[in-house]
């Protein structure tokens, strides 16, 4: 027998090399993530997909709820848009309070189930809010309760929502993720209230709200279904010990920080703008409730449009120029539909104002996930999630309040000119902030 023939069989022998089983897998790794285009690469992680669905239809239900709230509170109150206010206000402003919290309760208990947990509770309010309106024993009182209380257990869901998607996917797909969960959000945003319109025509208020009950159990038979990967088990100390170390950690790295000054920003001067876009459409437009929907779905298309760029990209790029003049572009659409009585123009400045928004959103998103450790994840995301959710509900206050001493139009535009002016400010005084990548 040669020699050669004898190194071959020791070869075979001894199986291939480590060299050659890399190779193996780096391949069939390819193969894998050519299944999936790159604008929908995070699907090909099965938790990941799971999860997605379940939330996605999860999320058109409590679109649908939200729109049959509204109907509801006015059909109480005699067309009250105070009641309105009180009723939106109740169901936002839980955010302020209790979402730190329920990021030290994220890292501290397994995500999952904690995530069941509030989501079986939204679910129950769901239902009972269904009963007390089929029935036609509600109150406008009993309305905002109910908000309230929806409120709280989404302000405790939020961080654990955020920490538990990097955990579910690879790193590298994990921009991806976050662009795929801001591109359901804003499809439902834009499916929601068409189906719940079609919805309370045929079965009323009280349908919807049985609806969105139901589409709880999508996202709760995903939550069991996927494989969770075993945490760390959580240091033995107090909330406070907690939580002060959250805002320490984040006080400690200098582009976590001016993400969140920015966030804090853009959530207490830009965001209100959303809850006033119903008056520029009746009052500034004249456009009657058909042209309030339109902007709404002009502004999610765009918001989807963005959503999709950031998924197709795979990673975001120069992430510190991408959120602050994404943001003084949200700014400057806000500003000009302020100031717009054509509907045509408001229609493609509303697009502009998703599509940056989004983009901005994404790309904080994005770098404070990347930034953070594992460990601290919940309160990190906390933090952001109380920054991003809770300012809003003050903001527009401050803003209705300024509607009674100045035009509503030159309220919102002296807030989105001041946020872009601290947006281009923080940009050109922080070397963090131009050094993100």
């Amino acid at each position: 027998m040669a020699l050669s023939d004898v190194r071959e069989l020791n070869e075979e022998a001894m199986g291939p090399t480590p060299e050659e089983t890399a190779a193996v897998a780096l391949a069939m790794a390819d193969v894998e993530a050519n299944r999936f285009p790159q604008v929908v690469r995070a699907l090909r992680n099965p938790n990941f997909m799971l999860f997605w669905s379940g939330n996605f239809l999860s999320n058109i239900g409590t679109w649908m709820q939200n729109v049959a709230q509204g109907w509801l509170v006015l059909t109480l109150t005699a067309n009250s848009a105070f009641w309105l206010g009180v009723v939106g206000f109740a169901g936002s402003i839980p955010f302020l309070f209790f979402t730190l919290f329920g990021g030290v309760i994220a890292d501290r208990v397994n995500k999952r189930r904690l995530l069941i947990y509030t989501q079986t509770a939204m679910m129950i309010l769901a239902f009972l809010l269904a009963g007390l309106a089929y029935w036609k024993v509600i109150t406008v009182w009993e309305v905002a309760s109910i908000a309230f209380l929806n409120g709280t257990a989404m302000a405790m869901n939020a961080p654990s929502y955020q920490a538990l998607v990097p955990r579910l996917v690879k790193r590298e797909d994990l921009t991806n993720a976050i662009a795929l969960n801001s591109a359901q959000f804003n499809l439902s945003r834009i499916l929601g209230p068409t189906l719940g319109g079609y919805a309370m025509v045929l079965m009323g208020v009280a349908g919807n709200f049985f609806l969105n009950g139901v589409s709880f159990l999508a996202v709760l038979w995903a939550l069991t279904r996927i494989d969770y990967p075993k945490e760390k088990e959580a240091r033995r100390e107090s909330m406070w010990t907690s939580l002060r170390g959250g805002f320490n950690y984040v006080r400690g790295d200098p582009q976590m920080l001016v993400l969140v000054w920015m966030t804090v920003v853009v959530s207490f001067l830009g965001i209100p703008f959303i809850t006033f876009i119903p008056y520029f459409a009746k009052i500034q437009l004249q456009a009657g409730e058909s042209g309030l929907g339109w902007l709404l779905a002009c502004s999610g298309a765009g918001a989807v449009l963005a959503a999709v760029t950031v998924a197709a990209r795979g990673m975001l790029r120069h992430r510190g120029m991408v959120v602050t003049f994404g943001g003084v572009v949200f700014y400057a659409a806000v500003i000009g539909i302020c100031y717009s009585h054509s509907f045509a123009l408001s229609a493609c400045l509303a697009v502009c104002e998703g599509f940056s928004a989004i983009l901005m959103i994404s790309s904080f998103n994005v770098s404070i996930q990347h930034l953070s450790s594992d460990e601290m994840r919940g309160r990190v995301m906390s933090i952001y999630a109380t920054s991003f959710l809770g300012l809003p509900p003050v903001g527009a206050l401050i803003a209705g309040e300024l509607s009674r001493h100045i035009p509503t139009g030159h309220a919102l535009a002296l807030m989105s000119g001041l946020a872009g002016l601290i947006f281009l400010g923080t940009f050109a005084l922080s070397r963090e902030l131009r050094a993100l990548d």
